[in-house]
């Protein structure tokens, strides 16, 4: 049976997509399966940002494949991981769970950095190019520890 690991922010254009496409290279994918989505429905079935597409591309990822979704309380029975990128997507999801073992799956990612910090990965749509490249770097140190620790 595959660990199935999901991905959330705000729109899933930035964060989430370069999260999910950083993890999916990390693991072997007939063992886990890695999506991704948003708690909002402002960018349903569109790509991921250019920035996060062009970040992803200058470390040798192709995340075009991706399209955005929104995330649904269904989404609790199928995966085993919900990981979001800030407190404001943390109370979102945790609004939707139904119970104990929906709450218990979900968990800030930067925590797998720093633990119980609560730290959030910045949005970096308004950014400019150079916060792109800053949340690639926090998601790629958190995605070597959870492949690490989901394999």
């Amino acid at each position: 049976m595959k660990t199935k690991v999901l991905m959330v922010c705000l729109g899933n254009i930035c964060r989430s997509p370069l999260a999910e496409g950083l993890l999916k290279s990390k693991v072997d994918p007939d063992k886990v399966e890695v999506d991704s989505a948003a708690t909002s429905n402002y960018h349903i079935g569109d790509l991921p940002d250019e920035r996060s597409i062009a970040t992803a591309k200058r470390h040798g990822l192709d995340i075009t494949s991706q399209r955005g979704r929104q995330f649904s309380v269904e989404d609790f029975d199928t995966f085993d991981y919900i990981f979001v990128m800030d407190k404001s997507n943390y109370s979102d999801i945790l609004s939707l769970a139904r119970n104990e073992k929906d709450r218990d799956k979900v968990n800030l990612i930067l925590n797998k950095i720093y633990p119980d910090e609560n730290k959030d990965v910045p949005d970096p749509y308004y950014g400019g190019e150079h916060g792109f490249e800053n949340v690639y770097q926090m998601l790629d140190e958190a995605t070597n520890i959870i492949a690490h620790e989901i394999k």
